[in-house]
């Protein structure tokens, strides 16, 4: 059986042609646009609509390369939890020179004309040129951007409608459910080691909007049901007032509601630019892996 194919070819009209009429050019539905942009794209807002199409399609291509590398996910998750990611850092840095100093607290951070010089911990100095650190090192260098709750719900079932995956992520639509934020669900389980035999870990967050927070989540709530226990947090967001550049310390942004960490990627980039002057080249990081290595796909 024939089957016709409506093939729009963009050409040029790709840095100039807004997602919003492409959309409207495959006459897509309001959820599957809502679908596409926001779990697919993984952007957090609208405002994607009416920018050069672009960088969406570039977006959902990451996507569905993503999805096709390992399996039937895009998204990969350590073994043993998010802690392993210091750990593996930790490794990393020793073979370059770097030094751990653990189980130490920051009593302040020491600055000469303007710029850091150092970190005090218990009595001594850890001389440096730049420093990186989060907004609750230098309370007096952020400012609030807002809030997010988080609530970790211990369950001892799969989502529903998942296929029993034991691993999954959520992304509720803000249009779906009248927000301006989406809401985000993340599940693991005892297959990543981080829970006992036969039990889920699910988080649940969203960017806050009221005065009653809880509420916010509901929608994603309904979901895990039954929940065997949870518990709420709720916690401010803070970014730097400046870019580093003329004390040397770069100060990360707070964690957001995003479960998927692309923001938390960008930034890092954003971090390094400021530090380097430059953009860090991911191309020329693969040209040494190869090099030493060999090709990924050999």
């Amino acid at each position: 059986m024939d089957e016709e194919y409506d093939v729009i070819v963009l050409g040029t009209g790709l840095t100039t042609t807004s997602m919003r009429d492409v959309y409207r050019k495959f006459d897509l539905g309001q959820d599957v646009i809502d679908f596409t942009g926001h779990a697919l794209a993984l952007y957090r807002t609208d405002d994607y609509l009416d920018q050069p199409c672009l960088e969406t399609i570039n977006r959902i291509k990451l996507y569905s390369e993503s999805l096709a590398r390992y399996g039937k996910s895009p998204y990969l998750y350590p073994l043993y939890g998010l802690g392993e990611l210091p750990q593996g850092f930790a490794r990393l840095s020793a073979i370059y020179g770097g030094t751990y100093m653990l189980n130490k607290p920051v009593d302040d951070i020491i600055m000469e004309n303007g710029k850091v010089v150092g970190v005090k911990s218990e009595g001594e100095v850890a001389r440096c040129k730049q420093l990186i650190c989060d907004p609750s090192y230098i309370p007096d260098r952020v400012r609030k951007a807002g809030q997010v709750i988080r609530i970790i719900c211990i369950l001892s079932h799969p989502i529903k409608n998942t296929n029993d995956a034991n691993s999954c992520q959520i992304i509720i639509p803000q249009n779906q459910v009248n927000r301006k934020s989406d809401i985000y669900v993340c599940m693991i389980s005892y297959a990543h080691n981080v829970a006992a035999q036969g039990k889920y870990i699910a988080i649940a967050s969203t960017t806050v909007e009221t005065t009653e927070p809880e509420k916010e989540v509901e929608p994603a709530l309904e979901l895990l049901e039954p929940i065997d226990q949870k518990f709420v947090a709720i916690s401010d967001l803070y970014e730097p007032i400046d870019d580093g550049s003329e004390s040397q310390v770069f100060c990360s942004c707070s964690y957001d509601a995003t479960t998927h960490f692309e923001t938390t990627c960008n930034d890092i980039k954003d971090i390094y630019k400021r530090m380097a002057g430059s953009a860090f080249d991911f191309e020329n990081m693969k040209r040494k892996q190869n090099d030493v290595f060999g090709e990924a796909d050999q």
